[in-house]
This record gives structure tokens, sequence and C-alpha cells, in this order.
């Protein structure tokens, strides 16, 4: 998806530089239609510049600040120099999320999608999320519950989530914590085991956690939880955990939930 206007003066662009001259470099930008933006040999590199071509090659992408904006004139001026190497990298990688969530887009929608459709998918999209890619990620992380605030019909919203969760790859964070059990009657064993079916959801977990118990030593379990953030994992941790004890003590017995182990792992 390219923009159809222009950049906005202070704004970070990607684009490849075309044509390299004496005064300075031309340079296509990516992310918009037919636009070109020119960064005067002084704003190539810091210091006195002998040859462009020490500092840039043709073919190779870069990233530049916007300085000027003459609409009349089709004129940007850009420069390189001004763009340190956190700015440069993380503009970058924004470049490379909006490529992937361009491509996914033709997979959800199928090259054949008339612009009209493309246009009013990605519109709904960009008024609930800043960016294609956040998208995406979300609706492979919460699936179709992520676009219910959009304008989406059905069949755009299951297309969007079915090539997010073939193609996103999600982060994800491992909490882990353990919960002690105990229950003196005589059917003790299968209220445990009854415990750890709930500490281990009975279907109540969402989609995008993975939730385990395991043993340790009696009485202790361990559960570990995988989610996308750390607060979903903390809060799901916190949920098996007081399953689990709820579910003893409703038949006489006893548990308790603690962040680490009462001994070292054997």
């Amino acid at each position: 998806m390219k923009y159809s206007g222009y950049p906005e003066v202070g704004d970070l662009v990607v684009g490849e530089v075309d044509e390299i001259a004496d005064f300075g470099v031309f340079v296509d930008l990516d992310e918009y239609e037919d636009k070109r933006g020119l960064a005067h040999i002084s704003e190539v590199a810091s210091g006195w510049i002998k040859n462009v071509r020490d500092h840039v090659q043709e073919g190779q992408t870069v990233v530049a600040k916007v300085l000027d904006v003459d609409e009349s004139s089709q004129q940007i001026d850009l420069s390189i120099k001004d763009v340190n190497e956190h700015q440069r990298k993380d503009t970058i990688q924004a470049w490379k999320n909006q490529q992937k969530a361009d491509n996914w887009m033709e997979l959800a929608l199928g090259e054949d999608v008339d612009d009209d459709t493309y246009s009013t998918v990605v519109n709904g999209l960009l008024a609930e999320y800043d960016s294609l890619y956040e998208a995406f990620e979300q609706a492979a992380i919460h699936g179709i519950e992520a676009l219910d605030d959009t304008d989406l019909g059905e069949e755009h919203v299951e297309a969007i989530v079915q090539t997010a969760r073939e193609n996103v790859s999600v982060p994800y964070v491992t909490v882990t914590g353990y919960v002690d059990l105990r229950c003196p009657s005589p059917d003790g064993v299968d209220d445990v085991k009854e415990a750890l079916q709930a500490a281990e959801g009975n279907g109540e977990v969402p989609p995008e956690v993975e939730l385990e118990v395991t043993y340790v030593g009696a009485p202790e379990y361990r559960i570990k939880v995988q989610a996308p953030d750390y607060k979903t994992a903390e809060s799901e941790l916190e949920a098996s955990a007081d399953r689990a004890t709820e579910a003893i003590e409703a038949v006489g017995g006893e548990g308790e939930y603690h962040r680490e182990r009462r001994e070292d792992d054997e």
C-alpha cells in the first residue's frame, strides 16, 4: 500500500537511491506513489564530502528526514545525515512490517480484488489500528474478537483472521507459578486430579493462551502460561491457581498459590 499524497515535514521516510549527482542524491520514496525526493550533498553525511558515492550507492535503501515539501513544484527536500541509527532501524523495521502486511492483505483478499473493496477493508482496519501490521498481529492473537469494532463484513473478518493466524509470528511471553494441593479425604487422589483439570481451564482458557500444569513433587504443581503479553499471562496464571484452589477446597482440601518453588527442582 502506497500513500497518494505527500509526506509531512519532519517525517522519516524510506526510499531507494536511484540517481547520484554532484550536488546531491535523488531518492524514490517507497511509501508514496510517484514521489521522489532530493538530499542535497550537504544533507547526505556530516562533514565535508569529496565524493557522494563514498557515502551512498545507487539502489541503496535509505531512511531520510523530510526537511521541506513544495507540492506546487512537486519538490521534497530530504536529509539522510539527520537520521540516527536508532531511528533508521525503527523506520526500516516498520517499513518491512508494512510490506509484510501488504502481502497478507493480498493473501486475504485475493490478487483479483477490486480497488474499492481493498480500500474499504484497509480503511476499516486503519480506523481501529495504527497500521495494517498491528491489525493482523492482533487478529492473530485475539481472532475475530480483535475486529469486532471494525465495520468489516463477516467474510472479510474471517479472511483476515485466517490469513493472520497462518502467517503472523506472534510474540509471546512465558510466566510460571506453583500451586500446592492437599486433600486428606479417602478420595484425595481423585480430588487432586479434578482440581488439576480445573487449573487447566476446562475450556475457559482463551485461544491465544497456552497453559500447562505439571507435577513437581507432592503437594506442589507447576503452572506454566504462555500469552501475548505479561498482563494476560499473569491474569491467566492467577486464574488457573484460583480454579485449582476453589476445586480442592470445595471437597475439604487445601490449596495455596505461590510464584516460587518451595525447593529447588531436582
